[in-house]
């Protein structure tokens, strides 16, 4: 039995505690489950909540188009929709262990100390939060009630106030699922079986903790006012604690939470013991309570409901089986073609990133697919392994990528203008790629040997590849050729994607309500984990730039006095040494904000053909996106190799992953380098476009 219970922690908590139940039925277990089951099924009635966004946008493009007609109260559903779906979401994710974890250190120690991570983290990191959004979300909620709020628009929805009380309720249902963790890790504390003993103690991160204290502390020693080594120490604390694998989301909550706190102290004068000056930064409950202001905005931002829409086309284009027909037809096309299937490979991380723009899905699908025939063919290790990772991350700078979308949000630029902007150094690093393997696998034939008895391709084969291409290609140039010819808004857009990926499911005949289910499970729990990082980037960003951290980060950065094009390097190495330990997302959300008057102070010269407003903005911010496509692929920590890594064969080791990355890696810089030195492959189709 603790086998069994132990293998199946990796899977879903709830199945676990239901098999511990039927041989040991306590009370305080029987509450933990309920309380899974309880949380677990209201997830599963407001995902579907996805699909009535779908058709809310088809209603409101096809009433405009047929009849000339706008409903404002269409608008405001689809937000409402969205917003629902992403509170609620945090809860789910919770309980389904979903949510996004640095898992260097947390991996390799043992069951049980993750399970005093996880109990100290939901005690001094969440519970904070949670109690703040609940108290401070009621009051907004109820002032909210007490005037009978209602849309800002005449024509809009009533009861503004209804979907207000979002926030506290969702942050209860978070405290819920909090607390159903808490109950069973602590009975597991208490009696667990001994396999949870297996593998490395807790003193491995504690160690990691003190040498992250030892840094922070020489560091606040190069600046000089409280504040300024409040911010150090502040960031410090928040990347040491990724450290420890609890959630990155609840992580920047509980850090903002906890600085919240110190602030006020020093600024009251009771911390004056440490020898530090008092602070005057006017952080205290109340202003961080400002912070649920801010979720609302959040979670009522048009421009996100993007997300869970191109995440769901992505999805439901997986479950289409569109990269298994686009393997097997391409396949014969350049069977005889020396490096064929890498290049199939390359071929197919293209289009897939044009549809599904997540990462973690491209990379999976396309090692399970083209892995072991790769090794078949006997194929370097090296060379395979390095094409699937590298073609893998493509979705995550060709559009529509949902990193483009939250850049667009974060820096308050038009999707359509960075989708356009993106475009050729997408297409521009996917040709690298090809080049590459072309060039390689004639100079070094025993990487890539030609496969034997392959057919030469005939018109029966081209038919096949069109056939299998066109409906895919349809798709993108639908979504993408509405958003740049000003048809459709980036939002209208993947509303219309999500619909024609689930035509396609149904005209391959792979549609089923099981299917339909998974790609609406999986859409909710990738759309909450990532909108759980805005919630907690929402408190980290308010209380660092309270505490001057903008200031500080500027003064930094603009102080190397290496002139405008040296600041725009260093801040890209800066964004790629990130990218080591962090996400795009928490990179996007907290980072990328404050290079913005940075970069706008720094008046370059960026040509925006007379049609663009910030030109080197939309340049930079694409800059950053091949930065942060680098930082997936770069050794030892590159999130691509480890998302591989799980689905490869046997014989592949992490080594073989890591060698056969490194001309990929030169390759994405090599682009990264065009880019900067052209900057119209970044500005020129925006500026057609108007």
């Amino acid at each position: 039995m603790a086998n069994q219970v132990d293998n199946a922690l990796t899977d879903d908590p709830i199945d676990v505690y239901e098999h511990i139940l039927e041989h040991e039925d306590t009370d305080n277990q029987a509450v933990a489950v309920g309380l899974d089951k309880f949380v677990k099924s209201v997830g599963h009635v407001v995902m579907w909540a996805n699909v009535l966004l779908i058709a809310a946008i088809v209603v409101q493009v096809s009433m405009r188009y047929a009849f000339n007609i706008n409903y404002p109260k269409l608008d405001e559903l689809q937000w409402h929709f969205y917003g629902m779906v992403t509170m609620i979401g945090i809860s789910y994710a919770l309980v389904t262990d979903s949510h996004v974890r640095v898992d260097i250190l947390h991996g390799q120690v043992s069951r049980r100390a993750q399970r005093i991570i996880e109990v100290i983290g939901i005690l001094a990191l969440l519970s904070p939060f949670i109690y703040l959004m609940v108290d401070q979300g009621y009051d907004y909620f109820y002032e909210s009630f007490r005037v009978n709020e209602r849309s800002d628009s005449p024509t809009g929805l009533p009861a503004r106030w209804a979907f207000k009380a979002l926030i506290p309720l969702s942050f209860i249902l978070l405290a819920l699922a909090a607390l159903a963790r808490l109950i069973h890790d602590g009975h597991a504390l208490l009696a667990g079986p001994a396999s949870e003993r297996e593998g490395k103690s807790i003193r491995l991160i504690l160690w990691a903790l003190v040498g992250f204290a030892v840094v922070a502390t020489a560091l606040t020693f190069t600046v000089h006012t409280t504040e300024e080594k409040l911010v150090i120490a502040m960031f410090m604390t928040f990347v040491a604690l990724l450290f420890t694998g609890y959630p990155v989301a609840w992580t920047l909550a509980g850090v903002g939470v906890a600085f919240c706190g110190l602030a006020f102290l020093f600024d009251n004068g009771m911390m004056n013991w440490t020898g530090l000056e008092e602070t005057l930064t006017g952080l205290d409950y109340l202003t961080l309570g400002a912070t649920v202001n801010r979720v609302y905005a959040t979670m009522s931002n048009a421009v996100l409901v993007a997300l869970p829409m191109f995440i769901f086309m992505g999805l439901m284009l997986d479950e289409s089986g569109v990269a298994e027909r686009l393997m097997t037809s391409m396949q014969k096309l350049f069977g005889r073609t020396r490096g064929g299937l890498a290049i199939t490979v390359t071929m197919i991380g293209i289009i897939l990133a044009a549809s599904t723009g997540i990462i973690g899905a491209s990379v999976v699908l396309l090692g399970v697919l083209s892995l072991p025939a790769m090794m078949k063919q006997n194929y370097s290790k090296t060379l395979a392994t390095g094409v699937v990772s590298a073609s893998g991350t493509l979705g995550i700078l060709i559009p529509p990528s949902i990193m483009l979308v939250i850049m667009a949000d974060q820096m308050a630029l038009s999707v359509g203008d960075l989708f356009m902007a993106a475009l050729f150094p997408g297409i521009l690093i996917g040709v690298l790629y090809l080049t590459y393997i072309f060039v390689i696998s004639y100079l070094k034939r025993d990487m890539a040997p030609a496969p034997e008895g392959a057919q030469r391709p005939d018109w029966a084969v081209v038919k096949e590849v069109m056939l299998a291409i066109l409906p895919t290609l349809g798709l993108i140039f639908a979504v993408l050729g509405s958003i740049f010819a000003g048809i459709c808004t980036p939002t209208e857009a993947s509303g219309i994607g999500a619909l024609g990926a689930t035509a396609l499911a149904v005209g391959y005949r792979k549609l089923s309500l099981k299917k339909l289910f998974n790609v609406c499970v999986s859409t909710f729990n990738t759309t909450a984990y990532i909108f759980a990082i805005f919630l907690g980037a929402t408190v980290f960003s308010y209380v660092l730039r309270e505490l001057g951290g903008d200031a500080l980060i500027e003064e930094m950065i603009l102080s190397t006095g290496f002139g405008p094009t040296g600041t725009i390097l260093v801040i890209l190495f800066i964004v790629f040494l990130l990218g080591f330990v962090l996400d795009w997302i928490e990179i996007t959300l907290i980072v990328l904000p404050l290079m913005r008057p940075i970069v706008n102070g720094l008046g370059m010269d960026i040509p925006g053909f007379g049609a663009i407003d910030e030109p080197a903005l939309l340049w930079f911010v694409i800059l950053v996106a091949v930065t942060l496509q680098t930082s997936f692929l770069t050794p030892p920590v590159g999130f691509a190799l480890f998302y591989l890594k799980g689905v490869a064969p046997k014989e592949i080791s992490l080594m073989h992953i890591y060698k056969g990355v490194i001309p990929f890696v030169i390759l994405q810089l090599t682009g990264l380098a065009l880019v900067f030195l052209i900057p119209a492959l970044a500005t020129w189709l925006p500026s057609v476009a108007y």
